[in-house]
């Protein structure tokens, strides 16, 4: 069985919490949480607040065992982009592009249910 949780229009580039995201696929919840409460980025807090939300989907839809369960599956997508100008010399004008990411986690105890 698995339980599902997301977090939309987070303001992080999705290059950058893709980081803290390969870093967590696959493991064990207990080893993920550990790793994400010390990593210094700031993706590492968002990744950590989605897998929370799913580790405890999990426990209260499901009936899961919280030590059982794994991260099965971490998704980034891009978001829509927020477009900006900046003002440069002689009337120009440089874009500025403020991007923005869902974050999808998927915790599973491997059984087919």
């Amino acid at each position: 069985m698995q339980a599902t949780a997301r977090m939309r229009y987070a303001h992080i580039s999705p290059q950058k919490c893709r980081l803290v995201a390969d870093a967590v696929r696959g493991r064990r919840v207990g080893s993920a949480l550990a790793a994400l409460k010390f990593m210094p980025k700031k993706g590492a807090r968002l990744v950590l607040k989605v897998l929370e939300s799913a580790i405890a989907n999990a426990e209260s839809n499901l009936g899961a065992d919280i030590d059982t369960l794994t991260v099965a599956r971490v998704e980034v997508d891009a978001a829509p982009v927020l477009k900006r100008f900046h003002a440069r010399a002689k009337g120009r004008g440089n874009r500025i592009i403020k991007r923005s990411s869902h974050i999808t986690i998927q915790v599973g105890d491997g059984r087919k249910d």
